[in-house]
């Protein structure tokens, strides 16, 4: 368990826009930072991460909270998982407390697999360095290949001996669970004996975009054709491959500078080109290209090169990307190699700067590839020339964008030679058939304008004391804002004869508590109420919250919610009053108008409730008895004084 010492340490050193910046490129807005969500797929960045609380709030999605909670939701770590992450990125010794027999079973299945997953790694690198066939087969297969020692060390490439149960017999004995060996596909199980399923193969192993090892690819050296030339680990609550690039670790801070990805199909590709000198390049792991790969390069750009073979099978699998990468709104270029040559064979035949060179000459726009293809394929053939304009048509009517398929449209109409108007009709007939597969209406006019966004429509759950939560929200927002900010308040509690009835000043957190005390209201939801409780236990101390308490909170339900409440989407710029000549007042300029009138409409809510049971009783007055009903109907009689008072205070008329 780790001290809290450690966790103090750990807030106080993390700067969070590094921590979010890892996975989310983020731009300058003011005092803040700005991106696109990484939980939903928005086109418009509703992502903030505001350095000066140490939070984050997604608007698109409504998830907020600190550093360490980001890396919970966003990596789906467990709380101590994120600490040591962040501790590891910061250099920090983490302390450890002595853990409970309890504390250590509820270790999750994640945790375990990663732990199993890092242990192999540094096996694997050390059979490769250190062991005799490691070096005789594995470490000269990579020299072969072209690889470099410092290269093959960056990769963290390994070797698993030709043995049945090498690394297997030496696990279990580590003590790790056989049933989780088995989760990782490290180990398999015949006949209820272990034996290692990547036995005679270099491995690769695939790391996540914070550079931890989740997975592995392993490659038969063999030349039996009957034998799978790459196996990679199975799915598992570790590793899931449609939403993995291998070598996106690596590659971030070269795609974030050069604003653009090389996409490739292999792992010697990636190596190969980071070899070359050339960083910005992820690979799909030999799997089809998924939506959630591109949405994990659209994180940090939208600029797309596909790198692919030169061979007919390498130009149908750019196609086939292509058209994923315009749906997601991606800006889509490609580069073909000779027939017979891929990133990996011709950064073998070249050197750096001949290949750099090659990668940027040959990168044409997908319009003029695809056309190009397409066109040299179907010369002299009629019928092949009408397929060939669908074709190409279609990639244009995956734009999302209603501008950028316009210009699209232009330039395939100038290259393939036909009237732009016989395009827009194709482009019209194949979106109308795809919006009526999807069951939406579709209209010619909007052809050239952006697609209709889904729209959910999101029915909140009925439960008692719902309508109470925006007053509930907006009274703890001030405390946590301005809790310990002073004003000047009469205080009608206080006897009218003493000196206190005068104003007086206090603290915006002790006037909204000791008001609430006063008329005896509790909050209703549980985690409102807990950020109540624990401020009114510090100010029974004498003290406020450190300003961080609440957001950098261990229970990240209460970390998220502070991280809601002081997150504002947008404010009015400081330049406005020297620009425009306005004078503009703020909520802190007026903070006790702000309490007082958060407090009057939380009271009225309660109140109107109040009228609203009252009225229920009353409906059944033949249950009631004489006394009953007086007492009810004198009760009615002071909540409608009370209702006409707080009226009267924001002269406006309430009917009910």
């Amino acid at each position: 368990m780790i001290s809290k010492d450690t966790i103090d340490r750990i807030f106080e050193t993390l700067i969070i826009e590094e921590v979010v910046g890892d996975f989310v490129a983020l731009k300058r807005a003011g005092r803040n930072y700005r991106g696109l969500s990484p939980f939903t797929n928005e086109k418009t960045p509703s992502f903030y991460v505001v350095p000066s609380k140490g939070i984050y709030k997604c608007f698109s999605s409504g998830k907020g909270g600190n550093a360490v909670s980001f890396l919970m939701e966003h990596e789906k770590l467990s709380y101590p998982e994120a600490l040591r992450y962040l501790a590891k990125k910061y250099n920090i010794e983490i302390e450890e407390e002595e853990q409970s027999q309890e504390e250590s079973q509820n270790k999750t299945e994640r945790e375990s697999l990663g732990v199993i997953v890092n242990f192999a790694q540094q096996w694997l690198e050390n059979q490769l360095w250190e062991e005799e066939e490691g070096k005789t087969i594995g470490l000269s297969y990579f020299h072969e290949r072209g690889f470099r020692d410092d290269t093959i060390r960056k990769f963290g490439l390994g070797y698993n001996p030709n043995a049945w149960d090498g690394f297997s017999q030496v696990a279990i004995k580590q003590g790790f669970n056989p049933q989780l060996l088995e989760k990782t596909g490290l180990t398999r199980f015949r006949d209820e004996k272990p034996f290692d399923f990547f036995r005679g193969r270099v491995m690769f192993p695939i790391r996540n975009v914070t550079g931890k090892t989740i997975g592995f690819g392993g490659r038969t050296l063999l030349a039996d054709k009957k034998v799978a030339k790459y196996y990679n680990s199975p799915e598992s609550e570790l590793y899931h491959k449609s939403k993995v690039l291998y070598g996106i670790d690596l590659a971030k801070p070269e795609i974030l500078k050069q604003d653009n990805c090389y996409l490739v199909e292999g792992y010697t590709d990636v190596i190969s080109m980071h070899q070359s000198g050339v960083e910005n390049v992820v690979s799909s792991s030999g799997t089809a290209l998924t939506e959630d790969q591109i949405r994990l390069i659209r994180r940090f750009t939208k600029k797309v090169t596909i790198l692919y073979d030169g061979d007919p099978a390498g130009i149908r699998a750019s196609f086939r990307g292509i058209d994923l990468l315009l749906k997601e709104g991606m800006q889509v270029r490609v580069v073909l190699f000779p027939d017979g040559d891929d990133p990996d064979s011709y950064s073998r035949k070249h050197n750096s700067e001949e290949f750099q060179k090659y990668i940027k000459v040959a990168s044409r726009d997908f319009i003029v590839f695809k056309t190009d293809i397409l066109a040299a394929d179907a010369a002299g053939d009629p019928i092949k020339r009408s397929e060939m304009i669908r074709d190409v048509v279609s990639s244009i009517a995956q734009i999302p964008d209603g501008i950028q398929r316009s210009v699209y449209t232009q330039e395939c109409s100038r290259l393939l030679e036909i009237p732009e108007q016989t395009l827009i009709l194709e482009i019209n007939k194949q979106l109308r058939e795809k919006l009526k597969r999807q069951g939406t209406e579709y209209s010619e006019q909007r052809a050239f304008e952006p697609l209709p966004e889904e729209i959910i429509e999101i029915i909140p759950e009925e439960k008692p004391g719902a309508e109470l939560i925006h007053q509930e929200r907006e009274l703890v927002r001030l405390m946590l804002s301005y809790g310990d900010c002073a004003i000047i308040v009469k205080l009608h509690w206080a006897e009218p004869e003493s000196e206190s009835a005068e104003e007086i000043q206090i603290s915006v957190a002790e006037y909204i508590i000791t008001e609430m005390h006063i008329d005896g209201l509790e909050f209703e939801n549980q985690a409102l109420k807990l950020i109540v409780a624990e401020y009114d236990s510090f100010l029974k101390e004498g003290n406020f919250p450190p300003e961080k308490h609440f957001t950098q909170h261990a229970d990240t339900t209460i970390s998220g919610l502070a991280a809601d409440l002081l997150s504002e989407e947008h404010s009015l710029s400081h330049n406005w009053d020297s620009m425009h000549s306005i004078l503009t007042e703020s909520e802190l300029d007026n903070l006790r108008a702000a309490a007082r009138d958060s407090l009057y409409r939380l009271k009225l809510k309660v109140l109107l409730r109040m009228c609203d049971q009252i009225d229920q009783t009353l409906m059944n007055e033949k249950d009631l008895s004489i006394q009953e009903m007086e007492w009810t109907l004198k009760r009615k009689m002071k909540i409608d004084q009370a209702k006409a008072h707080i009226s009267k205070h924001f002269q406006t008329v309430i009917l009910k």
